[in-house]
Formats: structure tokens, sequence, C-alpha cells
């Protein structure tokens, strides 16, 4: 890999990809779901995730972001999915959470926000591959009854 190394001092200038957090808010049979403001996939729905920002833990970001994107207040537990998505230079680390209350409403990087039950979910207008293979893990591990925690690549698409 090819790095910019200054010259004069020697100083190496990585670049690194970004770490993107976030969870699954349940209530119940219910996860809370949101509708982007927001490019990219403005329009489209997805789980509340976004940046994690400087000195903060994954969880403490994860809980942010809920709370950002969907005024939800969550007790964050275990880490869920890890997916690699080295076309776009990104990690994202999932959490599974309990939403404390059922009271949540848009943030401003949402158009809407909504507690879907399983048949409620809008499959045809996930924003991302990483939120559909999230909710696929999660929708079959409550049918089983056993949570483990899943991590993979999600590749571009061959055009």
């Amino acid at each position: 890999m090819m790095r910019a190394v200054c010259p004069a001092c020697g100083h190496s200038q990585y670049e690194n990809p970004k770490v993107v957090v976030g969870c699954i808010p349940v209530h119940g049979e219910r996860i809370v779901m949101c509708k982007r403001a927001i490019e990219p996939r403005h329009g489209l729905w997805t789980l509340p995730a976004g940046f994690m920002e400087l000195n903060e833990t994954a969880a403490e970001g994860a809980a942010r972001e809920a709370l950002e994107e969907a005024n939800a207040q969550v007790e964050i537990e275990e880490l869920y999915t890890v997916f690699s998505i080295p076309h776009i230079s990104q990690v994202y680390m999932m959490f599974r959470a309990r939403l404390l209350d059922p009271n949540v409403s848009p943030g401003v990087e949402s158009l809407e926000v909504r507690l879907v039950t399983e048949d409620e979910i809008p499959w045809d207008s996930l924003a991302f591959a990483m939120v559909k293979r999230t909710l696929d893990f999660f929708l079959e591990d409550r049918r089983r009854g056993e949570f483990v925690t899943r991590f993979g690549d999600i590749r571009a698409p061959l055009r």
C-alpha cells in the first residue's frame, strides 16, 4: 500500500477506514427503524447508525446515534454484527439494544421513525445491504431463541 510520506521529516500520512456504529433497538417484538433525511440513500429505511466520534467507545457511539436519529433512549447490549465494506472503506459494528422508552421520534437525520414488527419491515426500501443482512440474522436468531455474533464482508456489486 502506498502512503504519503513527507520527504523532510519522514512522517507517514495514514488513511484508514471509517468505523460506523449502530444498534438494533428493540421493544418487545418491535424494532426501531429510521427513514433517512440525508444522503446517501435519502428517503430509504435503516437502523440508527453513524460514524463513531473521537473519545467515545463503540457502544457509546451506538447509543448516541440512536438518540440523534430516533430520539431513542437505549441500553446497549452485546456486539451483534461486524461487516467490512472495503469498496467504501468502512467497518460497521452493530449492537443489540433494548429500547427503554417506546416514545421515539425523528431526529435531524430522519424523516420518520417507526417501531415495526417483522411483517412491517420495509424490505424493498432498505438503505443498505448491511441493514438487510443484520435484520435477516436478527430475525433468524430471534426465532431460534439464541443470538450469536456475526461478521462478514460486503463487496461492491459486480457491474
